[in-house]
């Protein structure tokens, strides 16, 4: 035998009556709802005892037994470092990306020939797969931060930082000759 089918009225109105009851069921176990007096008495007013707490003493006995717990990190990895530190490297310190030029040790280039200009001498140099490259007063040369400081008519000045034994930075002066100084002959 099919069951009858209902009203879709009734099937809410019964899901509403579920969830009221439920709601009313959810609400119960909270503190008891006063009595309402009657007309023409007054409620009864509760005394509440007031109680004061009394601060426990510890005895100075129970203090001393106790001994302070204290840290020491000597000899022990901060957890907030990280266990491999990297050095920077000298081509890391530089923002700028290196010129060809910086990327050759000065003993690896050759000055071919010098210039004279009204704004100062231009100097050339040429790698070792004959790549030419002019310089000016001030061009950056060499890996050990060099700058070209003089352009004289036989050679070419460069300061340079050199790092020596202890690791310091020292300020080395470097040479290119226009001619190799053969023995014996002054440039």
């Amino acid at each position: 035998m099919p069951y009858p089918r209902r009203k879709t009225s009734e099937v809410v109105g019964g899901l509403m009556l579920i969830a009221f009851l439920l709601m009313l069921a959810g609400c119960g176990g909270g503190t008891p709802a006063t009595p309402v007096p009657a007309k023409g008495k007054a409620a009864p007013v509760e005394k509440k005892a007031v109680v004061t707490a009394k601060p426990t003493e510890k005895p100075e006995a129970a203090k001393k037994e106790e001994p302070e717990y204290t840290y020491n990190s000597a000899g022990k990895p901060d957890p907030f470092r990280p266990f491999i530190q990297l050095t920077p490297t000298k081509g890391g310190a530089k923002s700028v990306p290196l010129t060809p030029l910086e990327r050759y040790e000065i003993s690896q280039l050759k000055l071919v020939a010098i210039i004279a200009a009204r704004d100062g001498n231009v100097a050339l140099v040429e790698d070792s797969a004959g790549k030419g490259y002019f310089l000016k007063k001030g061009t950056a040369i060499g890996k050990n931060d060099g700058k070209v400081t003089k352009i004289l008519k036989d050679r070419v000045v460069i300061e340079e930082l050199e790092p020596d034994m202890a690791g310091q930075a020292k300020q080395n002066e470097v040479l290119l000759y226009l001619h190799r100084p053969e023995e014996g002959i002054e440039p």
